[in-house]
């Protein structure tokens, strides 16, 4: 059994694309619309493969990956293609992550702390008036 996510034959239908040539209009006739858009940068879209089957009998019929690729194209102002990259799960482990972490400024109590705010706040909603 195939279970199968995003557009199918990713790779064969980005080889169609070209750089220099290709317009955005051209890239959602062929691939569709983007999966994702990039939060930064409007002009970069995201298309996404991912295949999934049953494994053989020795492996006890755990889910195996068959493809897992990834298409990242970027378009200049005017909506022509500039750049395409293309993942495979191969070369996906070849990607460089920043090794930048953001600090986390908040800070936080014990659990015994914020189970007994939580409480105290609680059962001053709870408790009932007193007129004067």
């Amino acid at each position: 059994m195939v279970k199968s996510h995003g557009i199918m034959y990713l790779e064969n239908r980005q080889s169609l694309l070209e750089v220099n040539v290709t317009n955005k209009n051209d890239v959602i006739q062929k691939l569709g619309q983007p999966h994702s858009k990039s939060l930064k940068e409007k002009n970069t879209w995201i298309y996404i493969e991912r295949t999934k089957t049953k494994g053989k009998i020795y492996s006890l019929g755990k889910n195996v990956l068959v493809n897992n690729n990834v298409l990242v194209v970027k378009f200049n102002s005017y909506g022509i293609l500039e750049e395409k990259l293309f993942y495979n799960k191969n070369n996906m482990k070849d990607y460089k992550f920043a090794k930048e972490e953001t600090e986390n400024l908040t800070k936080r109590g014990s659990f015994l702390q914020s189970f007994l705010s939580s409480l105290r706040q609680k059962m001053r909603t709870n408790a009932p008036k007193v007129d004067q």
